[in-house]
């Protein structure tokens, strides 16, 4: 598939890369000392860690309400609103 952007081979992987984002990634790899393909591998690790942390967050965040709404811990929209304008200190 061409994609119109240069590639760059980085331990054996080709990948696409706008211009841009290489820029970017260049100036990531002096800022730490690394070259490219290390400083593509620490922030892609990172970025998969964060992701994989808001995920789970995401679906625990998710099984409590479900399980809330089972066991009867809810309230009506307008109850909910009034407790944020009151949180908030918003006018009716």
């Amino acid at each position: 598939m061409d994609t119109g952007l240069p590639f760059h081979m980085m331990n054996g992987l080709v990948i696409a890369i706008n211009p841009e984002r290489r820029a970017q990634l260049e100036a990531y790899a002096r800022r730490r000392g690394q070259d490219t393909a290390a400083a593509l591998d620490q922030a892609l690790a990172e970025y998969l860690e964060w992701e994989r942390q808001e995920f789970e967050e995401a679906v625990e965040g998710i099984r409590e309400g479900y399980e809330d709404v089972q066991a009867g811990r809810t309230q009506s929209a307008d109850e909910a609103f009034e407790e944020l304008r009151v949180k908030h200190g918003l006018p009716r």
